[in-house]
């Protein structure tokens, strides 16, 4: 079996006719004939084992719900904008455990009205919470905030509170489950030391690694056939003396998200030796006097745009027809 992309099918009428209509039969005779007389430029499809796809399904399935879960946590706090303000921001996260806890206790303005600096206090230790040094601001943050609504009115939309909540905890309950179930199936998996070596690659991203570019030796004969997959490589357009080269957008979606958060994770530096830099033997200092646009690096300014002080000029000397005593370092240097 042979995969042949539609927009290749679209260039391929072409060879056969200039009209460019599109038609089914006429379009499997092209397939067909290509397939004859091109085979050796088309490779055969390579399928990736069970164990794969099942783990791609997996991660998917996750990342779903991980999206699903970030559109419930925006829900939720536009809800809390005007039913309970203090509760936004009050916590860390949105949808962290805690913040979660205290809508599903306090959920109404009324009720949060009731909690005193002692009986935050006691709330928060009843619940295991080890920063009570953030008593003060939590206590602050929540005093100050606008008023949300109260009465029969906050009661009532204390049951979408719940409900978003809810919702906002089952969602991470089996976000965790499926976590633990893509952890398993990566510990048995054949291919798992060659991702999980990677550097900052963790449990659930050498998954997903492992789930979009597959087992299937195949499909990337070159490195650089895995390069264009995730758009690591440009793409380079060439006529005559023109070259251009572009971002590559032909690439797959999930993949190339997958390899940026990967490259673009935060790694420790290796400290190095202090390099040494030579103090400039003289700078330019320029005097602004309402200039129509500053000169260009290098070049020294004169006429109406500034006066330019001579490396022999004293410091701390201001020229005569200058009133602003205010220097403007350029850092520039001045040619010998």
């Amino acid at each position: 079996m042979f995969v042949i992309d539609p927009k290749q099918v679209k260039n391929l009428r072409s060879r056969y006719g200039s009209a460019g209509n599109k038609d089914d039969r006429f379009d499997a005779y092209v397939l067909a004939d290509v397939l004859r007389t091109d085979r050796a430029r088309l490779r055969p499809l390579t399928r990736d084992s069970e164990q794969t796809i099942t783990l791609r399904m997996a991660v998917r399935a996750r990342q779903d719900l991980v999206h699903a879960r970030v559109a419930m946590a925006n829900q939720l706090r536009a809800h809390l904008q005007t039913t309970l303000p203090g509760a936004i921001g009050l916590f860390r996260d949105i949808d962290s455990a805690i913040t979660l806890r205290f809508l599903a206790r306090f959920p109404t303005q009324d009720k949060a009205d009731w909690l005193s600096r002692t009986r935050l206090g006691n709330w928060l230790r009843s619940i295991g919470y080890n920063h009570l040094v953030n008593l003060d601001r939590l206590w602050e943050h929540l005093h100050d905030a606008p008023r949300g609504t109260t009465g029969v009115q906050g009661a009532a939309r204390a049951e979408i509170t719940l409900a978003l909540v809810a919702a906002l905890t089952a969602l991470k309950a089996q976000i965790k489950a499926l976590e633990k179930q893509i952890a398993d199936q990566l510990t048995v998996h054949p291919d798992a030391a060659i991702f999980t070596s990677l550097p900052k690659a963790g449990t659930v991203r050498a998954a997903r690694l492992l789930a979009e570019i597959g087992d299937a030796r195949g499909r990337f004969p070159t490195p650089e056939a895995l390069a264009c997959l995730a758009g690591a490589t440009p793409s380079t357009k060439q006529s005559g003396k023109v070259k251009v080269v572009t971002f590559r957008w032909a690439v797959t979606n999930s993949c190339a998200a997958l390899s940026s958060t990967l490259l673009a994770t935060p790694t420790t530096p290796t400290p190095g030796p202090p390099i040494s830099t030579p103090k400039p033997e003289h700078a330019v200092t320029t005097i602004p006097t309402r200039p129509a646009s500053w000169p260009g690096r290098g070049s020294t300014s004169s006429g109406a745009v500034g006066k330019t002080e001579s490396p022999t000029t004293p410091p701390n000397t201001t020229p005569s027809n200058v009133s602003n005593a205010k220097r403007l370092d350029t850092g520039l240097l001045m040619p010998r």
